[in-house]
């Protein structure tokens, strides 16, 4: 059974966990697995939108995300699961890819919408986190 789980999450769109997070639980429950909650940040800093965010922008952004993170955790997992909070901070699908590796996870559960025409032509970041992933990943759909 798995051990180690990721369960990324969009704090602002409950579609990115309403059906997955009970999802993880289950198997969480089941495999008395704990659960990594990843949550990420975008980087503006690199382009010329950062140049509008005053110093220190960065740091207060991934210190409130991780204040809501927590919040969320109390509010939505058990006590009883084992849990880590991390608060990415790039594009999304990276984030993913490398907090699995670098936490050891076995597996992915993350959701997914149903595609649209801009998805076929450049993907979600579901289908790029299953097509780079090094464990397994459960989509679960929307």
């Amino acid at each position: 059974m798995h051990k180690e789980i990721l369960l990324p999450v969009d704090l602002g769109h409950p579609e990115s966990w309403r059906k997955a997070l009970p999802t993880a639980i289950h198997y969480a429950k089941a495999s008395q697995s704990r659960i990594h909650l990843l949550t990420v940040v975008p980087d503006y800093g690199k382009s010329i939108v950062g140049s509008f965010f005053p110093s220190g922008h960065e740091e207060d952004v991934m210190d409130h995300a991780l204040q809501a993170l927590h919040k969320f955790s109390e509010e939505h997992l058990p006590d009883d699961i084992p849990k880590q909070h991390i608060v990415g901070h790039g594009p999304a699908y990276d984030e993913i890819l490398r907090y699995a590796e670098k936490t050891h996870c076995d597996l992915i559960i993350m959701a997914s919408h149903r595609p649209e025409m801009q998805d076929y032509l450049l993907g979600p970041t579901s289908a790029k986190v299953v097509r780079h992933a090094k464990c397994s990943v459960l989509v679960v759909r929307e």
